[in-house]
């Protein structure tokens, strides 16, 4: 039996400018590209209907079809990494394993776990920055401390940046070192215990005329002003590089945004303790949160009574994605108007939002509730009312979403606007101030 290398395929679903793929066709030995379902992820998930787990079923589908018209296969396995890898070792001869990292609290423990079980064959782990830009300590204040603000990172971030660091990895050169292989059986989403959706989803490319107009139109959710490239960022269907490079040629508006990625990556890593549930801002801890359940309830079902939370909530449940801006007044009205703790509402997002992204999840919750490293501060409470008459003044936005707006089932507002904000003030100040 020859010997293989196995490239793990994560959040980077694409041949095309794959940092551990370029370097594992380039390692001398025959290159079987693998994929796991990972139970351990997927068993915690409550949805059989879950849009995430069929888009990624869907680029697997993609990529196995670019791969037999190479002669190779995809290699899909449904199970825990520790059972698929101990599979893996009596089937093939395994001399290396190579794959981009991951910085989430359970990848990390995930990782380490397969390093170990690895090196007791014999077998090197072999890990490559694929997802940022910059990760981790690459970007560090002068002090070389890691930076909590945006803008001051953003600064040092464009400063660092050169051509190299956005080159393509040119993965195309070596796909004839992949496994020459029959196509190698995938298991079914209902193999799985999962149904598809039959969704349709965005493409992953940006138009220059999106680009163009990103800065004007980004923050109005009835047009078609935000790339919708989210779940490809998220599941690496789309290369972090080429984006990069198409965004600082063309709209340092959208640039921002890739940044703002890299910046929450690189304060889960400098404070794991976001990533498992704890605010940045320890104080913030104290704070006593109503959580009132049927209140959140309403929130979760878009029966608050103020039409853009409702109607973002509708359009997340309904599709598996919600307008940037209204994420933000959704999830300040989740906190401030009705005093529930803000990780309810992360929670929730991560049941629903296909695009859910940990790193990004947490920081845009933590800025809203004011816990957050550069977070609104406390006292800023969104008013849903001229948040609707900035962003959707004709209402488009809100009566695509709640067409029953104008009957009389419409509920009256949860609480009064004016009321819910002393309310969140009082609270938030007696807690910091003690």
């Amino acid at each position: 039996m020859s010997s293989i290398s196995i490239c793990w395929l994560r959040r980077d679903l694409r041949l095309h400018d794959n940092a551990a793929l370029y370097h594992a066709l380039r390692s001398g030995q025959p290159v079987l590209p693998l994929f796991i379902f990972d139970r351990e992820i997927l068993d915690r998930l409550e949805d059989r209907y879950d849009r995430r787990v069929e888009f990624i079923y869907h680029h697997i589908l993609r990529l196995q079809e670019e791969l037999t018209a190479m002669g190779s296969s995809m290699l899909v396995r449904y199970g825990t990494p520790i059972e698929v890898f101990n599979e893996l070792l009596g089937e093939y001869e395994v001399s290396d394993v190579f794959t981009n990292r991951d910085y989430e609290a359970y990848a990390h423990d995930r990782d380490t776990a397969i390093s170990g079980q690895l090196r007791e064959h014999g077998i090197s782990f072999q890990t490559f920055k694929d997802q940022v830009i910059f990760e981790t300590d690459e970007v560090m204040s002068g002090g070389g401390t890691p930076y909590t603000v945006f803008t001051p990172y953003s600064r040092r971030w464009k400063q660092t940046l050169t051509d190299f660091q956005l080159k393509s990895y040119p993965t195309e050169k070596y796909f004839a070192n992949f496994h020459k292989t029959a196509p190698l059986p995938i298991p079914t989403l209902e193999e799985m215990n999962f149904q598809s959706t039959e969704s349709v989803f965005p493409a992953s490319n940006v138009s220059e005329n999106l680009l163009r107009g990103y800065a004007e139109r980004r923050n109005f959710p009835a047009v078609e002003g935000s790339s919708r490239q989210s779940v490809h960022l998220r599941f690496g269907t789309i290369s972090v590089r080429d984006l990069s490079r198409q965004a600082r040629a063309q709209n340092e508006t959208f640039l921002n945004e890739l940044i703002w990625r890299d910046f929450y990556f690189q304060i889960l890593h400098h404070f794991p303790r976001v990533g498992r549930g704890r605010a940045f801002r320890p104080e913030y801890e104290r704070i006593n949160w109503r959580n009132n359940e049927e209140e959140f309830r309403a929130w979760c079902e878009g029966r608050t009574g103020y039409p853009i939370v409702d109607a973002g909530m509708r359009q997340m449940n309904e599709t598996g994605w919600m307008h940037n801006r209204v994420r933000m007044i959704a999830a300040s009205f989740m906190i401030k108007h009705l005093l529930i703790d803000w990780r309810w509402g992360e929670a929730y997002f991560a049941k629903k939002l296909i695009d859910y992204d940990l790193a990004a999840n947490n920081g845009g919750w933590q800025w809203a509730a004011g816990s957050g490293c550069d977070a609104a501060p406390y006292f800023r409470v969104f008013n849903p009312t001229l948040q609707t008459q900035k962003f959707d003044p004709n209402l488009d936005y809100v009566k695509r979403w709640v067409p029953d707006l104008a009957s009389l089932d419409y509920p009256r507002p949860i609480v009064p606007h004016e009321f819910a904000r002393e309310r969140a003030l009082k609270v938030y100040k007696e807690t910091l101030q003690k």
